[in-house]
């Protein structure tokens, strides 16, 4: 595509670091704070050659742009704005650092999203935010603000990527699954390839003899569906919008005089309520123990006690959420009607983490009369305990000799409907793209009673 880029004006791209990773061959590890291990191979704009002529391209920070998008609206804006200007000046510190101290030119951090997406979560969509974040910047002596086209005029891009080298891919993950692989997206597309063909088949059927079935068709061609449907993304709106989909098939079939095929009067995906499944995207609830559909909607979900047929373990719990932010991990559950937690149930929430291939200091599970059993038999690093019937918490590190250490915690707990927690990431001591197991023990004295989920561990990849 890039010639035909080249050929109507454009010079250049945007893209995202997966993108710019995967054509150099090359992980953007980040520290603990979340800022990148090579910020020169990111922070700096790339040359394409084509047959058409020369484009630059750009490659977006993704965590950067993440926490405007997903995170910074559950911040306080100014705490927010002086965050994101934190990391900046992070940035700008390992450039120095790795250059002897001064920076040898200017460097490009590209900050990129969906701009229209966010601001609704924000206080006062985002004004105060913004507010805060361009007053920063504006008076600031080694930041300056630019659009992408200022930059490259003054500084042209020098480092080359061979264009059969550039990987394709979105900026939501560097791949195309968000929109094409999963089995319902990929029947969707079956069905609009054969109505493409149809209209292959109707060369008399022009935009301007039959406006219905081309109206009809740039319809279904929205990548939105496909963004929807399958595994990744819902709403309560599914199976409405399958249907829209089928029915702008099913008016390019009828304006061109053909018969609706069968497969597009079927739903191309049930609809039933889903049963387990993992985060769909991130989460920000406000920890109030009521439980808001919307704040965890996005959230991963496992079916407990009684929810679900195949498990033997008889709970008071029927339901846990699990889900993340930037900022913390977040675990809700749903007791059964009429249970008074902490009194029909064990009033002890033992909350416990390992990291996965991280050579670190663990313990066992500080919980007397544990059955020897995985996963209860496995040690761990990090334990929060939770009183339910005080709401108080605790929270422990694993030390030397398989011991316990007191540590402190900004965890917070809700309880009322349900029960919520968070923890911060900054409690854990985990950088980015680590992964963590984690298990749900419950207690009455510090003696064991049931734990959750029975049989598996909570797999969490902190962003």
């Amino acid at each position: 595509m890039l010639p035909y880029v080249s050929k109507a004006g454009f010079q250049w791209l945007c893209s995202d670091e997966a993108v710019l990773g995967w054509s150099l061959k090359h992980f953007f590890n980040r520290d603990e704070t979340g800022n990148v291990y090579e910020p020169e191979m990111l922070y700096r704009p790339y040359r394409l050659q084509t047959p058409a002529g020369d484009l630059a391209i750009v490659f977006r920070d993704h965590r950067l742009s993440d926490l405007i998008g997903f995170t910074y609206g559950s911040m306080e804006p100014k705490r927010a704005a002086a965050d994101l200007v934190g990391h900046l000046e992070a940035i700008a510190r390992s450039l120095k650092q790795r250059n002897g101290g001064a920076l040898d030119r200017p460097w490009l951090v590209t900050i990129a999203l969906d701009g229209e997406n966010c601001w609704e979560y924000y206080p006062q969509d985002g004004k105060p935010f913004l507010e805060n974040l361009y007053q920063t910047l504006s008076s600031h002596s080694e930041i300056k603000l630019v659009t992408v086209s200022e930059f490259l005029d003054q500084h042209p891009a020098t480092e080359t990527i061979p264009v059969d080298q550039l990987h394709s891919g979105s900026w939501v993950d560097g791949s195309f699954t968000t929109w094409i692989g999963d089995p319902a997206k990929n029947r969707a597309w079956d069905l609009l390839t054969a109505a493409r063909q149809v209209m292959a088949n109707h060369p008399e059927a022009t935009e301007e003899t039959n406006p219905e079935a081309w109206e009809a068709l740039y319809a279904a061609e929205g990548s939105d569906w496909f963004w929807w449907f399958g595994e990744g993304h819902s709403s309560n709106q599914d199976a409405m919008f399958d249907q829209l989909f089928r029915e702008h098939l099913a008016a390019l079939y009828q304006a061109l005089g053909e018969p609706i095929p069968e497969a597009v009067r079927r739903a191309v995906e049930v609809h039933a309520r889903q049963g387990d499944h993992p985060p769909q995207g991130f989460i920000h609830p406000v920890i109030d123990g009521r439980g808001d559909e919307q704040d965890w909607d996005k959230a991963g979900r496992i079916e407990v006690g009684g929810a679900r047929g195949t498990m033997h373990q008889s709970s008071e719990i029927q339901r846990l959420w699990y889900g993340l932010d930037h900022l913390n991990f977040y675990l809700r559950l749903d007791f059964r009607s009429g249970v008074q937690p902490g009194v029909d149930c064990p009033p002890e929430l033992n909350l416990l983490w390992y990291y996965v291939d991280r050579p670190m200091r663990n313990s066992p599970i500080p919980i007397a009369n544990l059955p020897d059993e995985a996963p209860l038999n496995y040690q761990f690093h990090h334990h929060l305990g939770v009183n339910l019937l005080t709401q108080t918490i605790w929270f422990q590190e694993a030390g030397d000799n398989f011991k316990w250490s007191s540590r402190a915690s900004r965890a917070q707990v809700g309880l009322d409907k349900c029960l919520e927690v968070s923890i911060p990431w900054a409690d854990l001591q985990v950088h980015p793209d680590y992964g963590l197991r984690m298990v749900v023990v419950m207690s009455e004295g510090g003696r064991y009673r049931q734990y959750l989920p029975e049989n598996a561990l909570i797999p969490v990849s902190v962003p």
